[in-house]
């Protein structure tokens, strides 16, 4: 829903691997005189960490100046301060180039700065290049008035002379509840390269209530009746705002862009519903979609606890969204408390409006269904690219639910979507690595120059490049870009399943005699989503960004938990699509939690730190309770074989020869998800401590009861 507020504003890893903001209106800097020219020379060249090396800095000489630039940052000058010794002028940070054996120049270490100490940059060519293609804008700020009276605070970032020049441009915006004050020149020359450096009249808009504007905020806004002139939503707040701007910013298409990731994603998607006739393409990513059922809030009806309590203190307690941060291990606060209603109240949280909401409605009632975005996705109104990252902590399910909705529609073949390997908005940046999963390439790189740019040229300056289909996918395992006529892809795929065996054992032929796998879960001792201690969600050293890539070694060797596992593979096997979980299981107590994780084992003689590394491939939790509604929860009949069905969402990924697949089963995923007491209770949140019991838990393996998992594989 949420990522840093760094990313949020476009400011991301710039020079040196340093976060740097830059707020003039122009990158015009002025040669200062801090060495020879001749001496100079020397330390020219393109520098970058070991392990990323499409982040690269470059180090020229303009005049009599050393200087140092990168794609996402501007040309910074340096001056000497002692042998081998400079500063960044204007900043705390030191470079210490470093010599070889041979005297010459082999790198440098950088100090200072958010980066801390001690970052090494390698060299890799002695080559002068120029990397910053900063175009310069001009900042100003509006109020847009609204239909029911309400102003709205914007940012606008026009290129200079674009106005004077009378150069017509087209409109891209994000409207967003998490400020926009940030937003400058740099910033967005920083966030977005590609397409500022081309040339766009940026608007970073506030909406309702939050930051700069005026009126009620309301958390997903649901959309109306528009019965009447007063009758507002995000539909008509984003049709004002564009009405407004073709008519008063000067020298403008007439043509709208609007994406965002996240909160953004979903007001982008906001933008594509009752569409205004300039809007010319969107693009919701990480859209949050449907918060009851997939995203946000609960995951098929199990409430995500520490997520929901963090956030709504963010955003519903402050008009700003200072981040919520504790010294406590969360995981000992919330088994404290008890309940969610427990934590709420030590909190003193019960009064705002969200909070109230999750302890009065938790199950799929009114409320959230008038909430839900794809019910509303019954045509297709403008070109829409979805974004999304196989490991999104926060709204994998939104993208591929839209794109879902919106492909039965799509008869001019303007739906596209992306996935990757990234998780919230990860595609922003410029690196390889998730955690210390190592992709090969700069995939976001990719991804916004080959894709995302070449779709805005495209539908809003009628330039060509933009040669998406319909689906690109990262195929992690193999590390390659796939592009499908369809998502699930079709030609050159089989259906497949992988069936659990009574013994502990996986394959994808079929279940093999009659058994199944029984483990004791206490919700007295959840398993932890992720290693301990677990930070506020986004508090101070929080690993919440990347949890979903940690080595589940930490988890996999309790007792209160099932493993199923193949032989160490002889041959590659490819899972894509929609994972499906379809499992047969009983308990000895009236309710549960089911949690399915689809692992891919590396070899214990993999290259470091992959050794042995136990990577969540796919993953979902469903609440038992609502194995036959969402609206009307049952308890479930103690040891009764039930079938579960729900959706581990969509994976492209190939498992080597020489892993292992795994599938792991597990009751709890605590404290990110609340303990399901096991009893059936009327409403979890406000489950009493006796509720909570142990139970024995069966999955079931067998020919009656064959408990497996669907995707489509290659033929």
């Amino acid at each position: 829903m949420t990522i840093s507020r760094l990313c949020r504003l476009g400011v991301v890893s710039g020079v040196l691997g340093l976060s740097i903001v830059a707020s003039s209106t122009a990158f015009a800097w002025q040669a200062a005189v801090s060495a020879p020219a001749a001496g100079l020379s020397e330390y020219v060249g393109q520098y970058h960490p070991a392990s990323e090396p499409e982040v690269i800095s470059a180090v020229n000489v303009s005049g009599n100046t050393l200087t140092v630039e990168g794609e996402r940052s501007p040309k910074l000058e340096l001056k000497a301060d002692g042998k081998d010794q400079f500063a960044v002028v204007g900043s705390e940070t030191r470079l210490s180039f470093v010599r070889g054996a041979d005297g010459r120049i082999s790198g440098l270490t950088v100090t200072g700065g958010r980066q801390g100490t001690g970052r090494i940059l390698e060299r890799s060519s002695d080559a002068a290049v120029t990397l910053n293609h900063f175009r310069e804008y001009v900042r100003s700020q509006v109020m847009i008035p609204m239909r029911d009276g309400a102003k709205l605070h914007a940012v606008i970032l026009r290129p200079a002379g674009s106005e004077k020049s009378g150069e017509a441009l087209p409109f891209l915006m994000q409207r967003t509840p998490y400020g926009v004050d940030g937003a400058t020149p740099g910033s967005i020359n920083a966030s977005k390269p590609e397409l500022a450096a081309s040339g766009y009249i940026f608007v970073e808009a506030d909406i309702r209530g939050r930051y700069g504007s005026e009126g009620q905020f309301v958390m997903n806004r649901p959309i109306v009746a528009h019965t009447t002139p007063k009758d507002v939503d995000e539909t008509t707040d984003t049709r004002d705002t564009i009405d407004w701007l073709l008519k008063n910013i000067p020298n403008n298409s007439g043509r709208v862009g609007v994406l965002g990731v996240s909160y953004p994603g979903f007001l982008s998607m906001m933008a594509g519903i009752d569409a205004h006739p300039a809007v010319k393409a969107i693009s919701p990513q990480a859209p949050m979609t449907n918060i009851w059922i997939g995203d946000d809030f609960f995951h098929n009806g199990a409430f995500r606890e520490t997520y929901g309590f963090d956030y709504v203190q963010q955003l519903e307690g402050q008009k700003t969204d200072v981040r919520v941060d504790t010294k406590e291990d969360t995981f000992d606060f919330f088994l404290r408390n008890v309940n969610f209603a427990g934590a709420a109240k030590a909190a003193k949280i019960t009064d705002l409006p969200t909070a109230k909401v999750f302890l009065s409605h938790p199950e799929y009632t009114k409320f959230w269904q008038d909430m839900a975005v794809e019910p509303h996705l019954t045509k297709v109104e403008v070109p829409t690219l979805e974004v999304g990252g196989w490991w999104d902590q926060e709204d994998m399910w939104g993208t591929q639910a839209e794109y879902a909705a919106l492909n039965p529609h799509d008869s001019k073949g303007e739906v596209f979507m992306a996935l990757g390997p990234w998780n919230h908005g990860g595609w922003s940046g410029t690196t390889r690595h998730l955690g210390v999963v190592d992709f090969g390439a700069a995939t976001g790189d990719q991804y916004r120059k080959t894709i995302e740019a070449p779709f805005f040229e495209k539908y809003l300056k009628d330039k060509a490049g933009f040669s998406l289909v319909d689906t690109a996918s990262f195929r992690t395992g193999v590390n390659e870009w796939k592009y499908y006529a369809a998502w699930p892809p079709k030609q050159g795929f089989k259906q497949a399943k992988l069936y659990l065996q009574g013994d502990g054992g996986l394959n994808m032929t079929g279940p093999k005699g009659d058994g199944k796998v029984s483990y004791v879960a206490d919700p007295m001792n959840p398993v932890p989503y992720r290693n301990r201690p677990i930070q506020a969600t986004y508090g101070n050293g929080s690993k919440w960004r990347t949890w979903l890539v940690e080595d589940q070694r930490f988890v996999s060797r309790r007792k209160d938990l099932a493993n199923f596992s193949t032989p160490v593979l002889d041959h590659d096997v490819t899972v894509t699509g929609d994972v499906m979980a379809d499992l047969f299981a009983s308990t000895t107590g009236t309710d549960s939690d089911w949690v399915v994780k689809l692992i891919d084992v590396y070899p214990d003689d993999a290259p470091a730190p992959m050794a042995g590394y136990q990577l969540m491939i796919v993953d979902e939790i469903f609440r038992g309770r609502y194995v036959k509604s969402f609206e009307k929860p049952e308890a479930l009949t103690p040891g009764k074989v039930t079938e579960f069905k729900w959706s581990l969402h969509g994976a492209d990924h190939t498992f080597l020869k020489g892993h292992k697949i795994m599938v792991e089963i597990q009751s709890s995923w605590f404290p990110l998800y609340d303990r399901n007491p096991q009893t059936f209770v009327p409403n979890i949140m406000t489950a009493p401590a006796e509720a909570y019991k142990s139970q024995t838990i069966s999955i079931l393996g067998s020919e009656k009861y064959p408990s497996h998992l669907e995707f489509v594989t290659t033929e």
